[in-house]
């Protein structure tokens, strides 16, 4: 389960986390547009009256040329999706999808290097110095 505001009640969580399994699905699988390519949903936020829902999604290229065609896929593609949403979710308003590219994965990918090299340059720090000599 994705993790979400306290301010939103239990069940539009569930109706968030069902509308990002049910995308991850009809993307994989039903989505014939070439521009969108191997996509993971990572969250759905979803407004308190359901009428607008964020999808983040990531990609394995994260290339701005990449991202924004995929986006374009997407946005064009979100009639599509929202109505074969409409045939698997049964609730009184079907939101608006509206997708956003998500650059926690690569942000923290970077993190995590920065990181590493710090590490790195610490334990190099912390190398004695060639042994003191035995002479004396």
């Amino acid at each position: 389960m994705a993790k979400h505001s306290k301010t939103i009640p239990a069940r539009g969580l569930r109706v968030a986390d069902q509308i990002q399994k049910d995308l991850a699905e009809l993307i994989a699988f039903e989505l014939k547009d070439p521009r969108v390519g191997m996509i993971t949903i990572t969250e759905v936020q979803i407004t308190p009256d359901y009428a607008h829902a964020k999808v983040f999604f990531t990609m394995l290229r994260d290339d701005p040329e990449s991202v924004q065609n995929t986006t374009e896929g997407l946005l064009r593609s979100s009639g599509f999706l929202r109505g074969q949403l409409g045939k698997r979710l049964h609730i009184h308003t079907l939101p608006q999808l509206h997708f956003i590219h998500d650059t926690s994965t690569a942000r923290g990918m970077e993190l995590s290097l920065l990181i590493d090299k710090a590490n790195a340059d610490r334990a190099k720090d912390a190398e004695p110095d060639a042994a003191p000599d035995a002479a004396n």
